[in-house]
């Protein structure tokens, strides 16, 4: 009586285990079915029956085509370029009197952009001055000991000390001339310096060239140091795209490629694929140059795909889970009449839920996306690797 009760036991066990043995009863079978004999293979083909793929829970589906050598959308940082970027510093120490623009407006070459009073701008202009008249003394008393010297009535010496007297003069003008070019000074304002003596202790600091502000860093009242920042301008054609592409699919990228941005009719291009990885998101920084018309504006979030170099070349949309990893390799398996192949494959993107790839397959193959583990214990048990 006892031993019937601890058969009840037993079997009381096998019932509440039963999805683990209808498993292991589900492959049993097929291996049986199958045989050795009668599983023919090549080097990556497992025969099978429709019967027997359906015991190991084969389930196949069709490939999607993809747009051709177009990467999954990546979010994108739209940035300045760095050698479009300027900051316009103070040329003298001084106090900020005006400011003559506003962040966001774009401004042209030669425009006024920061009104200064410096003390030292005050005295670049007298020190210019005085070079002015000092090279044009020495100029006065080199001619007149030229003369002399023709006519004999001063020494070789005298005439040698005159010319060293205006080089140095005119070396000494030059600099000054330099030093106030350097503070703003235009060409224009110089002749007048130099034609009328009159110095101002006002100075107008302007744009070097045509931009939009992005930044400005002082205020009226301000005093400011020599080479404090005053205005930040940019460029703002072309931007960059800043993506970050996962380590997994960078192999797929090339630089020149042609990248895309959600929205924006203009095409950029892959201008850089950094050479390091993100510890933190693994990722690695991909970075494209892209026209802008005035629809794209640095700080902005957006999404971009780049397409690949292959343009000959496929691309097929497949669920995530018909991907087959080893290393670096990529591969699915395909039915075929009587069994399924297995087909190697290159990795162009992917996302939690999909793969993009590119290799011998089409929308009308049909790519196995569960029972894959009993497919590759098949070709493992054979030898297949």
């Amino acid at each position: 009586m006892a031993l019937d009760m601890s058969n009840g036991d037993v079997f009381g066990q096998t019932i509440c285990d039963r999805r683990l043995l209808r498993a292991m009863a589900r492959i049993i079978l097929a291996l049986a079915c199958i045989g050795l004999a009668a599983m023919a293979r090549a080097e990556d083909y497992v025969k099978l029956s429709p019967t027997q793929a359906q015991s190991l829970g084969v389930r196949v589906t069709h490939p999607i085509s993809s747009r051709i050598d177009q990467t999954l959308p990546y979010p994108a940082q739209i940035v300045i370029p760095i050698p479009q970027l300027w900051v316009v510093s103070a040329p003298v120490a001084g106090m900020v009197t005006n400011l003559a623009v506003a962040r966001g407006d774009r401004v042209k070459a030669g425009q006024a952009l920061v009104t200064m009073e410096s003390p030292s701008f005050v005295s670049l202009q007298r020190d210019y001055l005085n070079a002015v008249s000092q090279d044009l003394l020495a100029a006065q008393q080199l001619k007149r000991n030229t003369e002399l010297f023709e006519g004999r009535a001063v020494p070789q010496r005298v005439l040698e000390t005159s010319q060293t007297e205006a080089r140095q003069a005119s070396t000494v003008l030059a600099e000054r001339r330099q030093m106030l070019r350097l503070s703003g000074l235009s060409n224009a304002a110089l002749s007048k310096l130099t034609s009328e003596a009159a110095i101002s202790a006002t100075l107008s600091v302007a744009a070097p060239e045509p931009a939009t502000v992005v930044d400005i860093a002082v205020a009226p009242g301000q005093r400011v140091e020599q080479s404090a920042s005053l205005v930040k301008l940019a460029r703002l054609s072309p931007l960059w795209a800043e993506i970050a592409i996962p380590l997994s699919n960078i192999r797929a990228i090339r630089p020149g490629a042609r990248v895309e941005i959600d929205g924006y009719a203009t095409p950029g291009q892959v201008i850089l694929i950094s050479e390091t990885t993100d510890a933190t998101t693994q990722t690695v920084l991909v970075r494209a140059e892209v026209p802008n018309g005035g629809e794209l504006r640095p700080g902005q979030t957006a999404t971009a795909r780049i397409n690949f170099l292959s343009a000959g070349e496929s691309a097929w949309e497949i669920p995530y889970a018909a991907l087959i990893r080893r290393g670096e390799q990529a591969s699915v398996f395909v039915a075929t009449e009587g069994g399924f192949r297995h087909v190697p494959v290159t990795l162009l993107a992917e996302d939690q839920d999909h793969v993009v790839v590119s290799g011998p397959i089409s929308d009308k193959d049909e790519v196995v996306v569960s029972g894959i583990s009993a497919l590759r214990g098949i070709l493992l048990r054979l030898g297949a690797g």
